[in-house]
């Protein structure tokens, strides 16, 4: 039929065209229908073209990535076969050998690790950033053995030198011999100079060991130059100030080195009370902070279970199990709260400190001056409770590089407040002459207006005396309160041990010049004194010359 319209003809848009617009044919003659699917719009069409952009950039950011991995491996792998080859000097510890492919780790399995830190604290200590740390705590946690491997990271190169200190030589020996076993083998060819204390490595490096008994022994490291510095049981130095000495000495010519202070530590000891103020009271353990210097700090706390090679068969804690309760708190625990052979242990900040309150005018004043210029002066005033016999500590002076002029005015300011003029007692050594004409400080205390005579120096009645006064009277009260405005004294009561030497003294290397003070002032008889008696001495002083004798 001539006039018969086919439904392609009608509608083509409906079947499938090729480029030249003829209809793509089935296989039986006839035009092949499009699908039911819609062509996507142009806002669909970008959509679509930009979620692709962004999965190949993923892609390639993976790929970067798996490029600078595979970068890293193969330079650790490098510097690793260059260490084994002999090429790059430098210890191989076992994670180094991870690094390597699994056939060379086989191949080198019955080879030795001479070093691989025990998890926690110790691989925490090693790979600390900060420029001053401190490792204390429990005993057994392996301390010691970290600050003879520490050294070691730089001794391949030739501008590196390191210093490690103990207190005395006999401790001394114990880490020169620790190190006889390790260096050689770590560093073949390091030889060690016994005259020097003194290991010299193939690379020009050098480990030295040296020891401090006195404060004045760090002069002898004066024009010296360290990358770096340690000192073994930090706690037995008294003071900080041969440390802050020492930090003095790090430095190093070799930008690629950088240099560090390390210390390690158990509880107590004499100089425990700076240690703790140092690194453990301004942050939380584990934590950096910047120290009042700038130097960045930090207290890694260590603990018996550690160290597996200890604390796996159980001897060694029962053995620190079996200490007295504060040397077992301090080496078993870590606990830097207690105080190891406290002199005074019945010292109680509940029973002997109070908060300051407003003295009566009629109660006498006394005061007591322990001198000193490179450590501190100390002084202190007291006063007696005429009504039950209590010396009140109410003031503390605690300062150093004061001389005798300067200590003079400082003292004379603090009395202002003061009803009447305060006279007391001195270190007899402040009248000493040490060959120069001069006044000596006692002289110039007395030449300042303050009404001095010699303290009675007495060590050991002098420390009965302050146990007696530390007793509780049967009131509750007891004889000796010290205001919370004399920190110095509160602490080295609290912290100051007994002589090794001398069980009936303190040991007079820690911090002792309130303590000193106090004895002075308790061995010079402070006494109770009424608004009468007072009044007639003042008459007397006015009325009758001084008393050469005593320095009036």
């Amino acid at each position: 039929m001539e006039n018969e319209t086919n439904e392609w003809e009608v509608n083509p848009h409906l079947y499938c065209q090729d480029n030249e617009g003829n209809f793509v044919l089935k296989k039986d003659g006839t035009p092949k229908k499009k699908t039911g699917k819609q062509q996507p719009t142009t806002e669909q069409a970008i959509k679509a073209a930009r979620a692709a952009v962004s999965r190949k950039q993923k892609n390639i950011a993976k790929l970067e990535q798996k490029l600078n991995n595979a970068k890293t491996s193969y330079k650790k792998q490098k510097e690793t076969i260059q260490k084994l080859d002999k090429t790059v000097e430098g210890p191989i510890v076992e994670s180094e050998l991870d690094n390597l492919p699994k056939s060379i780790r086989e191949d080198l399995k019955d080879r030795k690790v001479l070093f691989h830190a025990n998890e926690g604290p110790q691989t925490n200590f090693l790979a600390s950033g900060e420029k001053d740390v401190l490792y204390g705590g429990a005993a057994g946690g392996g301390k010691s053995f970290a600050m003879i491997v520490d050294p070691l990271r730089n001794c391949h190169k030739k501008a590196h030198r390191a210093l490690i200190l103990r207190r005395s030589m006999p401790e001394l020996r114990e880490m020169i011999d620790k190190s006889r076993e390790l260096y050689p083998q770590a560093f073949p060819g390091a030889k060690f100079r016994e005259v020097e204390k003194l290991w010299n490595f193939p690379s020009g490096a050098k480990v030295e060991f040296g020891f401090l008994e006195r404060d004045a022994d760090v002069y002898r490291y004066q024009g010296q130059a360290y990358s770096w510095i340690g000192f073994d049981e930090i706690t037995h130095l008294p003071t900080e100030f041969a440390w802050n000495y020492l930090a003095s000495r790090l430095r190093t010519t070799d930008p690629t080195i950088q240099t560090y202070l390390r210390c390690t530590a158990n509880p107590g000891g004499v100089g425990a009370h700076w240690v703790k103020q140092r690194y453990i009271q301004p942050s939380e353990q584990n934590k950096s902070f910047l120290g009042m210097d700038g130097l960045t700090r930090k207290f890694i706390p260590a603990r018996l279970a550690d160290n597996p090679y200890l604390a796996n068969d159980g001897v060694y804690e029962q053995m620190l199990k079996s200490l007295p309760p504060i040397q077992r708190r301090q080496l078993l625990e870590g606990n830097w709260e207690v105080a190891e052979g406290a002199a005074f242990v019945e010292f109680d900040p509940l029973q002997h400190v109070v908060t300051p309150y407003q003295l009566p005018m009629h109660w006498e004043r006394t005061k007591a001056v322990d001198y000193g210029y490179a450590a501190e002066s100390c002084c202190l005033w007291g006063t007696v409770d005429a009504n039950d016999g209590t010396l009140i500590i109410y003031r503390e002076l605690y300062r150093k590089g004061l001389t005798g002029e300067e200590l003079g005015v400082i003292i004379r300011d603090m009395e202002l407040e003061d009803p009447m003029a305060v006279s007391g007692v001195l270190d007899t050594a402040a009248w000493a002459r040490t060959g120069t004409t001069g006044p000596t400080v006692g002289e110039a205390l007395i030449k300042a207006g303050h009404k001095l005579r010699p303290a009675d120096k007495n060590r050991v009645q002098g420390k009965i005396q302050i146990h007696e006064f530390l007793k509780i009277k049967e009131s509750g009260r007891a004889k000796l309160q010290i205001f919370n405005t004399c920190p110095n004294l509160i602490r080295e009561l609290q912290s100051i041990p007994l002589s090794k030497t001398n069980p009936e003294d303190v040991d007079t290397h820690a911090s002792d010049h309130a303590y000193d003070a106090l004895r002075y002032m308790i061995m010079g008889r402070p006494r109770m004194i009424s608004t009468y008696d007072r009044m007639r001495g003042l008459k007397r002083d006015i009325h009758q010359p001084s008393d050469s004798t005593f320095g009036y």
